[in-house]
């Protein structure tokens, strides 16, 4: 939140709401700090984020599902850009095919744009912003404009918007369009578990599978007649009876060792008789 109020110059924050309130009060918020766009960040379980963008008072709305968040203390990127320029937005052409997604890029034009003549923006254009479409998803990116040679930088942050519902109210009224494509994160979480548990199962089941042929008694098959067709007897070689006992072997090592003793005793009684 803190990185797209960096990259919108023109927005303006408040402080948090409480979850008992209705999501109507966000209206009377807008009103009473003269916006007319609103973008709203409603977390749940600790590990969920949707995200609200709004035309107050009168709407429509849309409902997305964040995801893949990534900040710009996280990404680190070496792209930069200055402080409160204007950024140019990039849609991608499937916006244009179909009705809903045509309504969402209004929307976000509405929004990320930095009004003309704002007092908080720089008179400079030197970023761009991205929206895609891929995988019934919308992916934001933001890269830096190089001046020498028209080049992109990334610079962050970047996410994904899951779009769930447009209302034609703001924060609510009738349904416009409802993404068939949009799986909940708890369906989502809950399928994953399920084919942990399938795994489970199934080596559960190979393992019983396992101890119950181990149980099972051996069967024993008869003698095939035919299974030594093939077989050669060997050669029975005649049995000789050895009557003289055979001559040790001589150990070649020890005699050496005994030679070379011999000698050294040798030459030690020659060396003492000269010294005598």
């Amino acid at each position: 939140m803190q990185d797209l109020r960096m990259l919108m110059p023109h927005s303006k924050a408040d402080t948090k709401m409480d979850r008992k309130d209705k999501l109507f009060v966000i209206n009377e918020v807008c009103e009473m700090k003269n916006c007319n766009k609103c973008i709203y960040f409603e977390a749940k379980k600790k590990q969920d984020l949707y995200m609200w963008l709004s035309n107050s008072p009168h709407g429509p709305s849309a409902k997305f599902l964040v995801q893949n968040i990534h900040t710009l203390a996280e990404l680190k990127m070496t792209g930069n850009c200055l402080k409160g320029s204007r950024p140019l937005l990039s849609f991608d052409p499937a916006f244009d095919e179909l009705p809903h997604y045509a309504l969402l890029k209004e929307l976000l034009i509405q929004i990320f744009s930095t009004p003309r003549y704002h007092p908080k923006s720089q008179p400079f254009v030197d970023h761009v912003f991205t929206f895609t479409i891929l995988d019934n998803r919308i992916w934001f990116r933001n890269f830096q404009i190089i001046e020498e040679d028209a080049a992109l930088v990334e610079i962050g942050p970047r996410f994904v918007l899951n779009l769930i519902k447009i209302f034609q109210g703001s924060f609510g009224g009738p349904t416009l369009y409802e993404n068939p494509h949009y799986q909940s994160p708890n369906m989502h979480r809950r399928v994953i578990r399920s084919i942990t548990a399938a795994k489970y199962k199934e080596k559960q089941q190979v393992k019983d599978a396992q101890k119950m042929k181990k149980k099972e008694p051996k069967t024993v098959l008869p003698h095939d007649p035919t299974a030594d067709v093939f077989v050669i007897p060997a050669e029975e070689k005649p049995i000789e009876i050895q009557w003289v006992k055979p001559e040790p072997k001589v150990d070649l090592k020890a005699r050496k060792k005994r030679i070379y003793k011999r000698q050294r005793k040798m030459k030690q009684k020659m060396n003492s008789g000269n010294t005598k």
